[in-house]
């Protein structure tokens, strides 16, 4: 099986979450796409996120009939600070057969080598650069002391397009709290939800 890997906080998830995965799909032909929420992102502590039930219920609504796209509980679960090098270990060993993909963005692919052992991610998963229309070639340049030259080539032909799309979560969060809409932006399942649960009311960092 070829398994990609998309995690993030998803807080709250957005119609460019769900296209980066599903252009991710098809183009590196995956079986599935799991969408892995962090407990605590190692890049955001500090700020609280909505509870984990949340961001994982609604991603759960805004993946319902798509047979290939899945929320995965796994670093909820587990709690703590989620290392992205113990989420493929754990991935890799209740997945033994599978060939796992790690998809980010290019920001991600710069910073990859400040990562908790970021020559283990790249043996656990070969990481899938995502280039959104119109920007620039992502700098590999970084992993090149990491990883081998051909290890390099793999990752470097794995890279993923799909279009410019201005959304994040940042956003919604702002929009939420302000009380302006969120129509067209996360599927409307996920928009009854924040509005009935009234997520975001005080605006967060």
């Amino acid at each position: 099986m070829r398994l990609g890997i998309f995690g993030g906080s998803f807080d709250p998830v957005h119609y460019g979450h769900l296209l980066l995965a599903e252009c991710a799909r098809e183009q590196l032909a995956l079986d599935q796409v799991w969408l892995v929420p962090a407990a605590v992102s190692p890049f955001k502590i500090g700020r609280q996120p909505a509870p984990a039930k949340d961001r994982l219920e609604m991603l759960e609504l805004g993946l319902a009939g798509s047979e290939h796209l899945r929320a995965s509980p796994l670093e909820l679960d587990r709690g703590g600070i989620s290392y992205t090098v113990d989420t493929l270990a754990e991935i890799a060993r209740q997945q033994p057969a599978a060939k796992l993909f790690l998809l980010m963005g290019a920001d991600a692919l710069r910073d990859l080598p400040a990562w908790r052992e970021p020559a283990r991610i790249c043996e656990l998963a070969t990481p899938a650069v995502v280039r959104r229309g119109g920007a620039a070639d992502p700098d590999f340049g970084g992993l090149a002391a990491i990883v081998s030259s051909q290890r390099l080539a793999e990752i470097h032909s794995s890279q993923v397009q799909m279009p410019l799309i201005e959304l994040s979560s940042t956003d919604l969060r702002t929009r939420a709290a302000a009380g302006h809409s969120l129509r067209y932006r996360t599927p409307r399942a996920v928009e009854k939800y924040i509005e009935t649960h009234r997520l975001y009311q005080a605006a967060r960092d």
